[in-house]
């Protein structure tokens, strides 16, 4: 049995996407972040960045004890490579995938986050800071535009690395960003969008807060303002 650590943001919906879209038998759980339950010992045990998702798998196959896994991308490569599902098996086509899988943790999601931080959370509105990464994020959805110009996912068939990006690009209007200025973008956008597993994931996803309402000065204050003490 797979336990799945998880909450309603795009790199928990990462994990959700994958396993409806594999069919496995999971666990669902909830780690409110907004209430800081990311800073429990026992998450921490398992994800010591106290980040959520993680994932721990009760039965990894070849008597191996329980492995536990952090960090979103750490987790689809895992998936991927237990099952076989949403990763080519050839050198060449893994590799093709890995990369973009890597683009997405080092550039869209950040770059994305920071953009919403600033432009939705940030106590200040600091155009400087509003502007740069609006813009980063204008120029990420090119570079993903133009990759899609001549095939129908990143990286050929779907694979992880649409599954990582997919919940990036979710919240494109809070982020600054209109779909039809990139068209191959958009079309990859609907076609995930109208999977049966991305309706199922993010059903659930959403099951876990319900009101999906913004968060609480107190809950702003557990999410930005962690420093080294809150590791224990």
């Amino acid at each position: 049995m797979l336990e799945v650590y998880v909450w309603s943001t795009p790199n928990g919906y990462k994990i959700l996407l994958f396993l409806e879209e594999a069919g496995l038998p999971y666990r669902l759980v909830p780690v409110n972040i907004s209430k800081g339950e990311q800073f429990s010992p026992a998450f921490l045990e398992i994800s010591p960045n106290n980040k959520i998702p993680a994932l721990v798998d009760r039965e990894p196959g070849q008597g191996l004890s329980p492995i536990s896994v952090f960090e979103s991308g750490a987790i689809l490569l895992y998936l991927a490579e237990k099952t076989r599902k949403y990763i080519p098996q050839d050198f060449a086509g893994r590799y093709e995938v890995i990369q973009w899988l890597f683009w997405q943790m080092a550039n869209l999601g950040p770059m994305a986050g920071q953009n919403g931080h600033f432009t939705a959370y940030a106590p200040e509105k600091i155009p400087y800071a509003i502007d740069r990464y609006v813009k980063e994020t204008n120029r990420l959805y090119g570079v993903m535009n133009k990759r899609l110009a001549d095939r129908e996912y990143l990286a050929g068939d779907y694979s992880i690395a649409d599954i990582a990006s997919y919940p990036w690009i979710v919240p494109y209007q809070s982020h600054g960003q209109d779909l039809n200025e990139f068209p191959n973008l958009r079309r990859w956008f609907e076609a995930i969008d109208n999977r049966e597993a991305t309706k199922r994931a993010y059903a659930k996803g959403q099951e876990l807060d319900p009101q999906q309402a913004p968060p609480s000065e107190e809950a702003k204050r557990v999410l930005f303002g962690q420093t080294a003490k809150h590791l224990g």
